[in-house]
């Protein structure tokens, strides 16, 4: 049986741009993107750390470094500088792991990248740079 699992997480994200006009998704750092192993265009869900909004949309690469701008719709759902979890999800029949970037509060850079073991090892561990 296929079970839903975290695939990649961006924790302590800062919203630094809001583009209500454009058409849709959000622009997230290609070295966050690929640090969190969330692959272009795949489907996220942003969870609020300070408010309770919660969304379900795309990602597109190409923010400038320490930038993470919400577009469309997106973006009536937060404000400049709330803080928020980007998390995509696989379907498998046993969890394989996942990484989880923490992000440096005051530039959105990487802080720390943990690694969600499987079940069986169940215990995060940090990935040495």
């Amino acid at each position: 049986m296929l079970r839903t699992f975290v695939n990649g997480k961006i924790h302590q994200l800062k919203v630094t741009g809001l583009q209500p006009k454009y058409s849709g998704s959000c622009l997230i750092c290609p070295e966050l993107l690929a640090a969190a192993g969330i692959e272009p265009f795949e489907k996220v869900e942003i969870y609020s750390l300070t408010s309770t909004a919660r969304i379900a949309t795309y990602v597109f690469p190409g923010a400038a470094e320490g930038e993470f701008t919400l577009n469309g719709g997106a973006a009536l759902h937060f404000r400049l500088e709330d803080r928020v979890a980007v998390v995509a999800y696989r379907q498998e029949e046993s969890f394989s792991g996942a990484n989880c970037v923490i992000v440096d509060p005051l530039d959105n850079s990487i802080a720390e990248t943990l690694r969600y073991n499987t079940a069986a090892e169940a215990f995060v561990t940090a990935i040495e740079e």
